[in-house]
Order: structure tokens, then sequence, then C-alpha cells
């Protein structure tokens, strides 16, 4: 399948399986999860053929950005599962300020930004049934050494890469060591109920609160200003009216 990396080249507690190209990392790690590979399992690409992103679309791989799949067997309810990507989120931003010096942010409810542009993305899949979740798989994506010319003209206007942010090109293995790094410690707090903690922290790193935005969603369009997030990571928007509506899923847009 792929050959798998030597302890000393990630934190301890993981395991990670290292491959050239796949279509998706999500989708083996997924495979892997239903084949009981261990909680901890992560699963690299140096590219993805029919890498995705939310609501099925497409996610750009090409060569020399980051592409991860992280196998979970969490104790949480599927009802919390949004908690999963809240927490993968915080963890990626802080090891992405740490690693390069940029105010990198969150968009809720997945999206890395900097300078206003997407830096990168998470995807989090589960298997459960009823109260039980079986496991999880937390992808990121990452665009780390993409040039400004490797992106089209469509998605120049709304991507970026840490290497152009920076002008320098990032040494990919100890940027993935550092992010597992932050996960281990974030998805503790998470398992030990600290989720107060991940929130607050969401809360600080986020560029969509206090921001006028307009919500698109399966059923309805509307604008109002980004509250808060609730215990379950639920986007709370208030509307003109004053009436504050909760959010589960949907995009995000800022009005201004």
């Amino acid at each position: 399948m792929g050959r798998i990396k030597t302890p000393g080249d990630v934190p301890a507690g993981w395991s990670v399986i290292s491959m050239d190209t796949v279509d998706s990392t999500n989708t083996v790690a997924m495979e892997l999860g239903e084949k009981d590979a261990p909680h901890g399992t992560v699963v690299l690409a140096d590219r993805q053929t029919k890498g995705r992103g939310r609501l099925g679309r497409e996610w750009v791989s090409p060569t020399g950005n980051i592409y991860m799949s992280i196998l979970l067997r969490p104790t949480v309810t599927p009802a919390d599962a949004a908690l999963l990507t809240i927490t993968a989120a915080v963890a990626c931003v802080r090891a992405l300020r740490e690693a390069t010096g940029l105010q990198v942010e969150i968009k809720w409810p997945n999206d890395l930004m900097v300078s206003g542009k997407k830096l990168g993305g998470i995807l989090t899949e589960m298997k459960s049934r009823g109260p039980r979740v079986f496991f999880a798989v937390v992808g990121i994506g990452i665009n780390l050494n993409s040039r400004a010319a490797d992106f089209s003209p469509e998605l120049s206007a709304t991507a970026t890469s840490l290497r152009v942010e920076t002008g320098e090109k990032i040494p990919k293995t100890a940027l993935i060591s550092r992010i597992l790094s932050e996960i281990r410690f974030w998805y503790d707090e998470l398992t030990q109920g600290d989720r107060d903690r991940i929130l607050d922290e969401w809360r600080r790193l986020s560029s969509t609160l206090g921001r006028d935005v307009r919500i698109t969603s399966v059923n309805e369009t509307f604008e109002g200003v980004a509250e808060t997030l609730d215990k379950e990571g639920r986007l709370i928007v208030r509307l003109s009216s004053g009436i504050r509506k909760v959010v589960s899923a949907g995009d995000v847009a800022m009005v201004r």
C-alpha cells in the first residue's frame, strides 16, 4: 500500500503510511478503518487524483502540498462530530502560525485562511450506527509549496499557499510533525471533556466571528452577524430582526 515511516519521522503515537499517488487519502483511511486499522493511523500522499472537499467538491491536489488523513476511534457521539473538525482546525492553525509566523485563521466551518484567501481545508467523515461512532477520518489539505502560477485563473483569486505568502519553500515533514503534535494535544483535550477550551481557542483564531456574513444552505440563503459557536460547534448568526439562528451546515461568505 505504501511505505511506513520510521518512528523518528513523526511524534510518538502515530503510525504513518506514506504513499505517492492516491485517489483520496480520506478514501484510503476510510478503507483502513473498515479493516480495523488502529486509532492514530495517518495516511499521507504526495498527490491525489480525486481529492475532495465539503459537499463532494473537488480539491485540486498537485504534488508538493500536504494531503493527510487521520484515522481516529473517538468516544464522541455522531452529534458531536463537528467538534472533530473544530479540534483539527485549531491544531492546524496553531501549527501553521508557529511554523511560519503568518496570521492564519479559521473560516467556519472548515477553511484555513490567510490574507483573505483559502490556504487549506478539513473534511471529516465517519462510520457510525445509532449513538456509536465506530471510527472517524479527519482529512487535511494544505497548500504548502504551490507557486502562484500553479493556480488556475479562477483559483488564484481565492486560494494561496504558504510558499506564496512567505516567499520560501516550506519543509513538509517538519510541518506535518508539528501538526500531528498539535492534533494529539487538542484531541486529548476533547476526549477528556474540555471542549470549552477548544471552542474558546477556535473563537480566538476565527476570521468569521463578528463579521457580517451570508449563509447559503440547501434550503435558504440569509444574512446576519456571526456571533459565536455553540457547544456542538454550530455557528450562531444574529439576523437584523434580532432572531438568532443556529447553523449546522452551509457555505459562509463575508458580506463586508
